[in-house]
């Protein structure tokens, strides 16, 4: 195959029930038929959109080009670590958990799925669910889940736009109508759905109550403050460093270079996705990439170093597996 690049990948729009027509906060000169409820980036089988390996999934350039596109700090050199995606939710999504590792091997998966999720954009009175009520057993809510009340025994909080929400494996949640998402998780599509209002689709109640797990660190994460980064009118917000991914918010109006290193000198591929403006991404002696509003850009681990050049304001998200053991992030409720 070819030398690597940075990747420009297409969005693969997912049909959901609880999804949208309307995607005009992100891709505002897309038109569906469908209700869309994801816009994956980063998946599998998500295609390159640009340059020589065009029509080439990640899946297949994880494969062949191993420690060189994914990076020293990836677990598995033959997989891609991290799954971004945009979320539209337009009703409320099915009430799900996800394993963790230990839960996910016991069951014969390879690791389980935290995730987080960036707040885009939030009308009034959006809101998330994360976790059960203070007090509420597994029993009690499997008993409402019966009783097609389990709503009821959800811990629902108002989400705002800027927030950022770490879901920790094993976290009961769901998400309520009117925000757009970034959601980054494992590279995992293991969901198990504990109720959906009724919805005539199939409940996985032995396996996703296995999966609960009463104590989790989930909730908004606390985060330090923006900071200046690379030139007086560029700022750095971190979102949240975490055991899987590291997320920072960036807002560029000058030229910026970026590292695929992170402190502890191991590498990571770089996932960028933009969430307002235009601008490009650029390695030495290769073709500019354009990152505009909706767009992904993989950056392989093996360039080192990357620059990002805004055309006039350019805000994107920059999300990568860390290089050394870290915590779960402080949050709250």
């Amino acid at each position: 195959m070819e030398n690597l690049y940075p990747l420009l990948m297409l969005p693969a729009f997912d049909p959901r029930p609880w999804g949208t027509n309307d995607l005009s906060p992100i891709y505002p000169n897309h038109k569906f038929e469908e209700k869309i409820g994801e816009a994956w980036l980063s998946g599998d089988d998500c295609k390159v959109a640009n340059g020589p390996l065009t029509g080439k999934t990640l899946a297949q350039l994880s494969e062949h080009y191993q420690r060189e596109l994914v990076g020293e700090a990836a677990r598995d050199p033959r997989r891609f670590p991290l799954l971004l995606k945009f979320l539209f939710p337009h009703e409320k999504l099915s009430v799900q958990v996800h394993p963790d590792d230990q839960q996910a091997i016991r069951v014969g998966q390879p690791w389980g799925k935290t995730e987080c999720w960036y707040v885009a954009h939030a009308k009034p009175g959006s809101q998330i669910a994360l976790g059960l009520k203070p007090g509420v057993t597994p029993g009690q809510f499997e008993e409402a889940i019966h009783q097609n009340r389990a709503e009821d025994l959800l811990n629902w909080i108002n989400v705002y736009a800027g927030d950022m929400i770490y879901v920790a494996g094993g976290t009961v949640h769901t998400l309520g109508p009117g925000s757009v998402i970034v959601e980054t998780q494992q590279q995992s599509d293991t969901t198990y759905r504990l109720y959906d209002y009724g919805r005539p689709r199939e409940l996985h109640l032995k396996d996703g109550l296995a999966a609960v797990k009463q104590e989790v660190g989930s909730g908004k994460v606390v985060r330090p403050a923006p900071a200046q980064i690379g030139g007086s009118r560029n700022r750095q917000a971190p979102l949240v460093a975490a055991p899987y991914f590291v997320v920072d918010m960036f807002e560029v109006k000058e030229p910026l270079r970026l590292a695929t290193r992170d402190d502890s000198g191991r590498s990571s591929v770089q996932i960028l996705v933009a969430v307002e403006g235009c601008g490009a991404v650029e390695a030495t002696g290769m073709e500019p990439v354009t990152l505009a509003k909706g767009d992904a850009v993989v950056v392989p681990a093996c360039l080192g170093d990357f620059g990002v050049r805004p055309q006039w304001t350019l805000e994107f998200l920059r999300a990568y597996v860390p290089g050394k053991p870290l915590p779960e992030p402080e949050t709250r409720m």
